[in-house]
């Protein structure tokens, strides 16, 4: 960290927005060890490409010798984060806010260092609140700073009911950020609302207030939507190998740049062929996830696959004991999810039977072949002698 002004320039690439890039410059002239947020609410088992943003940003100040706090917020959960919603999230249960929990963290440290990361959890100062603390707390906002936020202000006028409890989430962020002592607090854009409340209780409590960070979301393989998994437009981090880059590879010129720039803070090399950038993309963030050994394997076969256009070595078998019709075999072996889907696939020429185009869905498969559905997916159809 002997030069902030690089230091600065790498932690401020890819942002959306800064309060302040004075006041983080600030900081990093102390030369002391940053506390930078992240927190996560357990809401769902697993976690996909767009929600490790914040972390590979927090990779970024650990590798400046910065510490990471990753807080998992097991209390506010409960709650549910009303950011972005039309209507008010079902609670969950404690288990499964455990569960989701401990599946996050392990997923986290594929990209966070864990010798430099702090793990807290918020319900270890908020469940000691007694009710008299909780409305001292709450005393500190009002209602109508409380409907200054725009998701709350849209669904005010629009006659959507706001529950209480969601009226407390963000008072309840703000007063994460005063317990981990945060200097800087990560967040996508839809989060600032609530970062802000961090500031202003750390202010009230003679605190530095904390640096605030957006970052961008990331769009989705689609390259229009959030990505999201009721999309079907995301990339697992516990994807296989294969599926990760093959899906990568199936992203746009325009995406592939903007991915490159949000999650590595790099730029295209332009003297590259696109299809090269895209695999070196791919492989990179294959690697991220598993290990150079499976991200060259994946890159080889998805080469072979379609590159030199030769089927894959390895794919999935399925037996059958008498003929089938085609939209059936590909219903009954898990390629496709429901037969209208595999007749609309047939009748659009996305079904091969080796390597010969199949589109008439009453197609008898009668004998060992392969299949090829779609793009990436194949299968060795063998017939019980």
């Amino acid at each position: 960290m002997n030069n902030i002004e690089e230091a600065m320039q790498k932690l401020t690439r890819g942002i959306d927005s800064i309060l302040s890039a004075e006041a983080l410059h600030k900081k990093l002239s102390e030369n002391r060890p940053l506390r930078i947020k992240f927190g996560v609410d357990p809401t769902a088992p697993d976690i996909h490409l767009g929600h490790t943003v914040p972390l590979f940003k927090m990779r970024e100040f650990q590798d400046l010798g910065h510490t990471a706090v990753l807080l998992i917020g097991d209390f506010t959960a409960r709650i549910g984060d009303p950011t972005g919603r039309k209507s008010t999230r079902p609670q969950l249960t404690e288990e499964d806010i455990r569960h989701n929990a401990q599946t996050y963290e392990e997923q986290a440290f594929k990209i966070l260092d864990r010798e430099k990361t702090e793990i807290v959890w918020n319900s270890h100062w908020f469940e000691p609140l007694t009710s008299s603390d909780m409305i001292k707390l709450l005393s500190r906002r009002s209602v109508a700073q409380m409907l200054q936020r725009r998701d709350f202000k849209e669904r005010f006028h629009g006659g959507v009911d706001i529950a209480l409890h969601e009226l407390v989430y963000p008072v309840l962020q703000g007063w994460d950020s005063v317990m981990i002592k945060a200097d800087v607090e990560l967040g996508g854009s839809e989060q600032l609302f609530n970062m802000l409340v961090g500031r202003d209780f750390q202010e009230q409590e003679n605190m530095p207030q904390q640096v605030v960070m957006t970052l961008p979301l990331l769009e989705g393989t689609d390259g229009h939507e959030k990505m999201s998994k009721s999309l079907g437009n995301t990339i697992g981090v516990t994807d296989p190998p294969k599926e990760m880059f093959g899906k990568t590879m199936s992203i746009s010129d325009d995406l592939m740049a903007k991915w490159g720039r949000i999650l590595f803070g790099e730029e295209t090399d332009p003297a590259l062929h696109p299809m090269e950038s895209k695999k070196r993309l791919a492989q990179k963030i294959t690697t991220q996830f598993h290990s150079a050994e499976a991200a060259m394997h994946a890159r080889e076969e998805w080469e072979r696959q379609f590159s030199q256009r030769q089927t894959p070595e390895e794919m999935p078998t399925f037996e059958i004991s008498a003929p089938q019709q085609i939209w059936e075999l590909l219903k009954n072996a898990g390629l496709a999810p429901s037969s209208s889907e595999a007749r609309r696939m047939i009748k659009q020429g996305a079904v091969s039977v080796n390597e010969s185009k199949c589109t008439d869905d009453k197609h008898m498969v009668d004998s060992s072949c392969v299949i090829k559905y779609g793009k990436r997916h194949y299968l060795r159809v063998e017939k019980k002698s």
